[in-house]
């Protein structure tokens, strides 16, 4: 699990922006579909999301947080997780 809270810069150049949005709308969705984000949750009132990622390694994850388009500006908090003995799913 993965908490990302972003912060552009107040004096970005709106169109560059509107880029980088777009661009890691169109990653984040193609990792969706590739069952890599298995899920999504943004963190109401905050430029921040939690992303639960399906991965194989801890450089797997790397590579793909990295490669998000707004990564510069992106903080990054990892938690690895296990399966709990006591879950019935």
């Amino acid at each position: 699990m993965v908490r990302m809270t972003v912060t552009l810069p107040p004096d970005l150049d709106p169109e560059v922006r509107e880029q980088l949005v777009a661009a890691e709308k169109a990653y984040s969705q193609r990792l969706q579909q590739e069952g890599r984000i298995a899920a999504i949750w943004r963190v109401a009132g905050q430029f921040a999301n939690y992303c639960l990622f399906d991965v194989a390694s801890h450089d797997e994850l790397h590579e793909l947080v990295s490669g998000l388009p707004m990564f510069g500006y992106i903080q990054a908090e990892v938690e690895a997780l296990a399966t709990h003995p006591n879950s019935i799913r």
